[in-house]
């Protein structure tokens, strides 16, 4: 899987270290290009995941406010409902393509 802004691979990662959650793709850390993603003062706990930290996005030297996501320390609850530990994992709002990798 890749997400791409404005021309611009800003995560890549094979389809099964992604996680689906509720119809989004979640990232590993690592999959995310380094210095793409910038705090966000952007508040918002998720009922069952926990505490959300949002980020801006970089891309083709342009900032995009809150286009990603993600739950730095999910509940455990969260976790065992997901089935698979995405702590830190990366979400990206519409606006942002998701696909699949070629090759």
């Amino acid at each position: 899987m890749r997400a791409v802004l404005a021309g611009t691979v800003i995560a890549e990662a094979d389809d099964a270290e992604t996680i689906l959650i509720e119809g989004n793709h979640y990232f590993p850390p690592s999959a995310v290009r380094e210095g793409v993603l910038v705090e966000s003062p952007t508040p918002y706990t998720c009922p069952w995941k926990g505490v959300c930290q949002y980020y801006s996005v970089v891309a083709d030297g342009e900032t995009h406010a809150d286009l990603a996501w993600s739950y730095p320390e999910p509940y455990p609850s969260g976790i065992e409902r997901v089935g698979r530990d995405f702590s830190g994992y990366v979400a990206f709002a519409p606006g942002v393509e998701v696909e699949r990798s070629s090759g």
